[in-house]
This record gives C-alpha cells, sequence and structure tokens, in this order.
C-alpha cells in the first residue's frame, strides 16, 4: 500500500516553479491590459480638473470622505467611458500605428469583456457618486460618460463636428468637482466648463494634423483628413486659442481670482496664441508638435495659478 502510494505521488503531476512564473506573469499582462483599457495618463488630467473644481468651489477645503469619493467616483466612470470607447473603436484603432497596440484592437481582450469591464468601473463610480457625494455630481458624471460614449465615439467615423461633440464630456470633470463642493452648478462653474472647452480644440486639432495620415487609413474624417492643405484645421487653432484667452480671464469677473492669475491667464494665453499662429502660417509637423506640447502644459499651469489665487484671495 505505502509503495502504492508513492508511486501514485510521483505520478501525479506537480507544478513547477517555472510554471506558477509562467502563470503569473500571464496574469500581470492581463491585467495591464486592463488597466491600459481606463487610459490612466489621459484621465489623470480628469482627475486634475476635478480636483480644481472642487477646490475652486471650496478653498477652505471640503472633508477628506468627499474629496476621495469625488476624485475616485470620477476616475471610475472616466476609466469606464475610455474603456466603451476602445471597445467600439477596436477597427479603427487597429488600423492606425498609434492605437493598434491597445489590447481590444490587438486581440489580447475580447470586446464582451472588455465592455463587461467598461459597464463595472462606468456604474460603480456613478454609484459611489451618488451614495457618497451627491446626486448633482453623479448626474453630471453620467452625462459626461453618456455624451463621450453615446454620441462623440459614433459621431467620430461620421463628421469631424465630433471633436466639437468630444468637447463637451471633456470640459465636465470640473463641474463635476465643483457640484461635489457647492451642491449646485453656477456661473463659475460654467467659466470653468468654457476654459476646458475651448482649450481642447486647439490640442485636438494639433493631434488630427500629427496623424492625419493615420486617420485618414482609418477613415476617420477628422479636418484635416477632409481637407489635407491644413487651411482651416490652422484657422481654427488660432480662433479657439485666441477665443480661449478672454474666457481664461474671466475666472476675475466672477470672484474666483485676482492680480497674480490674470498675469499668468494673460502670459499663457498669449504664449497658446503665438503657437497656434505659428501653426496656422506654417502647417507643419514642428509646428503642430510644439503646439500639441504647450497645450499638455497649459491646462495644469492655469488650474495652479487659478487655485493658488483663489487660496489667497
Amino acid at each position: 500500500m505505502k509503495s502504492t502510494a508513492h508511486a501514485a505521488a510521483a505520478s501525479s503531476p506537480v507544478p513547477s516553479a517555472g510554471s506558477w512564473a509562467s502563470t503569473a506573469t500571464r496574469l500581470a499582462l492581463r491585467a495591464t491590459d486592463f488597466v491600459s483599457l481606463t487610459k490612466p495618463r489621459l484621465n489623470l488630467l480628469v482627475l486634475v480638473t476635478t480636483l480644481a473644481g472642487l477646490y475652486l468651489a471650496s478653498p477652505e477645503g471640503v472633508a477628506s470622505a468627499t474629496l476621495v469619493h469625488t476624485l475616485v467616483g470620477t476616475a471610475l466612470v472616466a476609466g469606464g467611458a475610455a474603456a466603451f470607447n476602445q471597445v467600439w473603436e477596436r477597427e479603427t484603432d487597429a488600423l492606425m500605428g498609434r492605437t493598434r497596440g491597445r489590447p481590444v484592437a490587438d486581440g489580447r481582450l475580447g470586446s464582451l469583456e472588455a465592455a463587461w469591464f467598461a459597464a463595472l468601473l462606468a456604474i460603480t463610480g456613478v454609484v459611489e457618486l451618488a451614495a457618497f457625494v451627491n446626486l448633482l455630481s453623479a448626474g453630471i458624471a453620467t452625462l459626461t460618460l453618456g455624451t463621450y460614449v453615446l454620441a462623440y465615439t459614433p459621431l467620430k467615423r461620421r463628421t469631424s463636428l465630433s471633436t466639437l461633440v468630444g468637447a463637451i464630456p471633456g470640459a465636465l470633470p470640473p463641474v463635476i468637482g465643483w457640484a461635489a463642493a457647492e451642491g449646485a452648478v453656477t456661473l463659475p462653474a460654467v467659466v470653468l466648463f468654457g476654459i476646458v472647452f475651448l482649450w481642447q480644440m486647439p490640442h485636438f486639432l494639433a493631434i488630427a494634423w500629427l496623424y492625419r495620415h493615420e486617420y485618414a487609413a482609418a477613415r476617420i474624417p477628422l479636418l484635416p483628413v477632409l481637407e489635407p492643405d491644413g487651411h482651416r484645421t490652422g484657422r481654427q487653432a488660432l480662433l479657439y486659442a485666441a477665443a480661449l484667452w478672454p474666457v481664461s480671464l474671466m475666472p476675475s469677473l466672477v470672484g474666483l481670482s485676482d492680480g497674480f492669475y490674470i498675469i499668468a491667464a494673460t502670459l499663457l494665453g498669449s504664449a497658446f496664441i503665438v503657437l497656434s499662429a505659428r501653426f496656422a502660417r506654417q502647417r507643419s509637423l514642428s509646428a503642430a508638435r510644439g503646439l500639441f506640447l504647450f497645450s499638455i502644459a497649459y491646462l495644469p499651469l492655469l488650474w495652479a495659478a487659478l487655485v493658488a489665487d483663489r487660496l489667497w484671495i
């Protein structure tokens, strides 16, 4: 009996250290793919603008629970929206060099499991905001999700005006933060929305110009694809940058800022206009890249100046 037991034990497969390591590696790569569905680097800016809205609405600070639940809930909704976007755009993503490595486009994740993951994140985020912050912030987050997934994403393959539609959900995070702190959407929140809305247009147009050939290959009708000479793309980038400057000064009119912010907004706005004018004139890759890189820095710098000024008033 003893020898039989030993023989059975000897014949039973025993997982090797290598197989355990291989399994752990596969699980880690799969977890990384799910995280990448949420576009964490992009959504970091969402959280920065949400946080700015919170502290601009309540410069004396908010309860730590409100802060945490607002940021976590918003992050979950934004991550869910990004995941839904990748599910919807998996075919066009597979046609573009900069997106074909995304997990759904590349086939590493199935579209159904990615969609379930997106739904879980989005629903959990909305519920968290509704239960632990307030219904208004949850409603605005739901509006953000709906306009991004159900309006902007399908329109992206049909019209260049999708960029304008996409700027709406992109401009709502500071309003979520404001609503979380104030429990209402007042004129200052509308001003914050306007700043982010206008900022997105030169930013998006620069990206569209940089990757216009890939968008053309994927048959996405952005403005640089429809008009390859770039005249209208450059003019619109300059127009929106010029419109952004006076709107960026409006916080001083609604009691959010003072002299320091006005100086900072003027300097940043002037640089944005100069770079947009250079892009409109040259329509080169270097001019578009310069505008794009400055646009990434512009919004965090503007928010930092506004929050600092607000705290000192």
